[in-house]
């Protein structure tokens, strides 16, 4: 797993843009949603993704269309920012969350994510024969490897950023900004 999420991706460069622009901190929750969505993935695919289905009904469509809309405006406000102003609010709550939720959307709308836990999980793990401390050792697993990583890409890209400057975060800020809109496109297309 943490070979997976060394693989650069759009998660590393979710992560390591916000570290570079924004700091440590910042990449370290992008980071953290990252793993949030993660182990989304792992419960849907433990205990069934027709049980989710079923149980949102409609809803499973707007809920789409809704992280597509608030991708579409983490993007455009990520590339309209200024990354001077960004480094200042470092320990905001509200940028802290902003980074949160980043990452989680981001890794539920990942293909490569959506593919090894909905296809490839399932052919590695006897889901029918998991004990809940089974389900529970895979989480901290996953936690640890892909959390790990992440952070490990947040420590190096934030000390890169600081050396760098603001025209670095600024470029890096563009194409993170970039890629959470052709994300927030690709999801409510796929609503």
């Amino acid at each position: 797993m943490g070979f997976l999420a060394a693989i650069p991706s759009l998660s590393v460069l979710a992560v390591t843009a916000r570290a570079a622009s924004a700091g440590f901190r910042q990449g370290a929750w992008v980071a953290l949603g990252i793993v949030a969505g993660d182990t989304v993935f792992i419960v849907l695919a433990i205990f069934g993704l027709q049980w989710l289905a079923a149980a949102l009904g409609d809803a499973f469509v707007w809920l789409k269309t809704l992280g597509g809309v608030y991708l579409l405006w983490l993007g455009f406000r990520l590339w309209r920012a200024d990354p001077a102003v960004e480094a200042q609010a470092d320990g905001s709550a509200a940028a802290s969350t902003s980074s949160f939720v980043s990452g989680l959307l981001l890794t539920l709308g990942d293909q490569k994510a959506i593919l090894f836990y909905l296809g490839f999980f399932p052919a590695f793990v006897d889901l029918a024969a998991l004990t809940p401390a089974d389900a529970l050792a895979i989480v901290v697993i996953a936690a640890v490897a892909v959390g790990g990583v992440k952070l490990a890409y947040a420590a190096v890209a934030s000390r890169a950023g600081a050396v760098t400057g603001p025209r670095l975060g600024r470029i890096l800020n563009r194409v993170a900004g970039g890629v959470l809109l052709a994300t927030g496109v690709y999801l409510m297309a796929r609503a």
